[in-house]
């Protein structure tokens, strides 16, 4: 249908924008104060970045990507998520070769091919930031505080931090044939995808959504419990560096997260305002991302966040964010003459930062004071074709209902002083 739009998108209208603008500004604000500068990757990629990236047995690439060929016979998909895109533009554009660490933020749609719900859609929006260069545990723990800072001013401060750690390729080899020895009485029960991921990376079988894979699981070994010294003094100082800082955090060793790329810290912000999808953030380490995916061994850590979501979140706290003020001035013309004339006071008042509109369809007087009103004008300037003549215009400030007539010279002046 040509007026319909596609099912798992959704059209942002001015009546719900201004609340996007705000929490934009936000974060670009938070991410200002923590040293984080922004980056911005194209809306498709490469196919395979994200087979590499993400990894072939993650849900993302086995079920969700929008993926197609493009004209010249290339594999082109719409980025699921942003992280993967942040890397390759870190190596393509030898930011490595910048004094270290490298931080960057991104405000970016993505795509994912799954069924829509609250608080997730097929083209849905993300926050997310990236550390490379850095595998210190301070960082980890900085991360997860901008993120907190950040739903701290957005008005949430009632959200559970859970961590855990994922351990290294090293230890991860060890417990996935400990956990292929726990699942091999149950591998028959498993979902098809899971029954293939049972030999290729049984780990992901934990973070299946199949009813029946998480009744199996639900016993299985975790891995906190079987993570190397290294991984256990990192997991051990990013969580000294939290209680530094005051923030409270519980340790949940089912994180495992849903990509591949992730190591030792991974971590989920949780609300329990909006059904089952409870997580509003979510990220951890990938120290092994940058090598994989063409680069020089590069450590990093980020986060990524729904706005959807995050929205969501937010009116179900009841916290409203605050609408726009509305225009300065509304321009209210009376005869032929104020009609022409109007534009040369409209065209200096946006020239001097004042914003203004006048009718644009012929309404009557009265509608036009009624249509100031709707657009919520400070003051409504009115000049009809007696006043040009006298060099005057009708100031009305309409929280007042107060009416002044002054000289149609002095208005920039007057209006500079009233507002």
């Amino acid at each position: 249908m040509l007026t319909k739009a596609p099912r798992g998108t959704k059209d942002v209208v001015p009546s719900e924008a201004y609340k996007w603008i705000y929490v934009e500004e936000l974060f670009r604000k938070v991410c200002s104060l923590f040293g984080y500068e922004e980056v911005r990757t194209p809306i498709f990629e490469h196919t395979e970045l994200f087979k590499r990236g993400v990894g072939e047995t993650t849900d993302i690439v086995q079920k969700e990507m929008y993926s197609f060929e493009d004209n010249g016979g290339r594999e082109i998909t719409l980025k699921p998520e942003g992280t993967a895109p942040a890397v390759r533009a870190f190596i393509e554009n030898k930011l490595y070769a910048d004094a270290q660490p490298t931080k960057l933020y991104y405000i970016t749609p993505c795509f994912r091919y799954e069924r829509p719900q609250a608080g997730r859609l097929r083209q849905f929006h993300q926050f997310g930031i990236e550390v490379f260069g850095s595998n210190a545990p301070s960082v980890d723990a900085e991360v997860m505080a901008l993120a907190i800072e950040f739903f701290k001013r957005v008005g949430l401060e009632s959200l559970e931090l859970r961590i855990n750690s994922i351990g290294c390729p090293s230890c991860r080899k060890e417990y996935n044939n400990i956990l292929r020895e726990y699942l091999r009485n149950k591998v028959d029960t498993l979902c098809n995808t899971c029954k293939d991921r049972y030999e290729r990376n049984p780990m992901r079988i934990l973070d299946c959504k199949n009813p029946v894979c998480n009744e199996e699981t639900v016993d299985a070994p975790l891995l906190i419990n079987h993570i190397c010294t290294e991984c256990k003094d990192h997991f051990e100082k990013v969580r000294k560096h939290l209680e530094g800082m005051n923030i409270k955090y519980e340790i949940d060793p089912k994180i495992v997260r849903g990509l591949d790329y992730y190591n030792k810290t991974a971590f989920e912000i949780i609300s329990k305002d909006i059904g089952a999808q409870s997580t509003v953030c979510g990220g951890g380490r990938y120290d092994g991302l940058v090598e994989q995916l063409g680069g020089p061994s590069t450590p990093g850590v980020g986060f990524g966040m729904g706005i959807e979501r995050l929205l969501l979140t937010l009116e179900n706290n009841n916290i409203n964010i605050p609408k726009k003020e509305g225009l300065d001035i509304f321009v209210v013309t009376i005869g032929e003459k104020a009609e022409e004339y109007s534009f040369k006071i409209i065209s200096q008042l946006r020239q001097n930062d004042i914003s203004c509109d006048k009718d644009h369809i012929g309404r009557s007087v009265k509608a036009q004071f009624k249509y100031s009103d709707k657009v919520n004008a400070r003051f409504t300037v009115v000049i009809g074709d007696d006043e040009i003549e006298k060099d005057t215009v009708q100031l009305k400030d309409m929280s007042t209902s107060n009416q002044y007539e002054i000289k149609l010279s002095e208005l920039l002046k007057e209006l500079k002083e009233r507002l």
